[in-house]
């Protein structure tokens, strides 16, 4: 028996509609400095990942040139930075928005996404890398420098994910130690004090939606180590230097510290350390190489 299904039923269900954006706030002089966040369109709109799919339907997204058509030019100051998530597959998109809100690209922040024990989190997705980092692309519009903190400012974030999309709450004291106010944020998930929120959820008082399983942020506990502490020229006996040894070869191969990090995570000298993961039998990478760090048992 063949079955005629209705053209209805042939029908994917419908996507969200987009949505006209509220006009954004002023303030007198414009601000000065900006953090956005904006829905990103993926080309894949019905992906079991996307934002848009009906499983999840998340939120409303926007086509790229409407985020680059927001007048953020006319509500940032002569002199202003932006702060701009931007998803790693749409780098250019993001760098697009950049110009046509009038700032240029300077510099850049990483969200490294780590898991409880501090290595990375492989639960990202991706169709060529996992994904366990997001860019914060950061530009000028005039010329203003970072505030004296952003001096003495790694730029990279470590923490824990949380809700779906929502940015580490360490960006916020990152970029109010290193960028004068008035502050805006776009695209806000909840009402932040000290900054002016526009977006569908500025409103809020707490992020929508629930966290997934493993996904409720808390601090990174890295495992911890006795380290013994030691003359420049002093010996290790030897079952304390393997043990010792052992523990530094996790964090050069597991975590992926530097010798550099390693040697200021313990006050040892970099030859010690070199000396430590040599006997732990650790494969040194050449300097300055870029590690790729596979999640372990994901």
């Amino acid at each position: 028996m063949k079955i005629q299904l209705s053209d209805s039923a042939l029908k994917p269900a419908p996507l969200r509609e987009s949505l006209e954006p509220a006009p954004l706030p002023t303030v007198e002089g414009g601000f000065q400095t900006v953090l956005a966040d904006p829905p990103w369109r993926f080309a894949n709109r019905t992906g079991k990942v996307a934002p848009e799919h009906r499983r999840l339907d998340r939120y409303s997204t926007m086509e790229l040139d409407d985020i680059k058509a927001l007048p953020v030019a006319k509500h940032t100051a002569k002199n202003a930075h932006l702060y701009l998530w931007v998803p790693n597959a749409m780098l250019p998109d993001g760098l697009a928005v950049m110009e046509a809100w009038g700032f240029r690209y300077i510099s850049h922040i990483i969200w490294a996404k780590r898991r409880k024990d501090g290595g990375p989190d492989g639960r990202g997705v991706g169709f060529y890398f996992r994904n366990v980092t997001e860019i914060l692309l950061f530009g000028v519009k005039g010329s203003m420098r970072t505030l004296p903190p952003a001096r003495s400012q790694v730029n990279m974030i470590e923490s824990r994910k949380r809700e779906h999309s929502r940015k580490p709450d360490e960006q916020y004291p990152l970029i109010e130690s290193c960028s004068p106010g008035p502050l805006l944020e776009m695209f806000a998930r909840h009402a932040q004090p000290g900054w002016v929120a526009w977006g569908d959820e500025s409103g809020d008082e707490a992020p929508r939606g629930a966290a997934s399983k493993g996904y409720a942020g808390g601090a990174i506990e890295r495992p911890g180590m006795d380290v013994p502490e030691l003359a420049k020229y002093e010996r290790i006996p030897d079952v304390e230097a393997d043990a010792l040894a052992a523990d530094l070869h996790d964090m050069y191969e597991r975590l992926g510290f530097s010798i550099r990090d390693i040697a200021a995570e313990t006050g040892f000298t970099i030859a010690r350390v070199r000396a430590l993961l040599d006997r732990a039998g650790a494969d040194i990478r050449p300097r300055g190489a870029v590690r790729v760090l596979q999640a372990q048992g994901q």
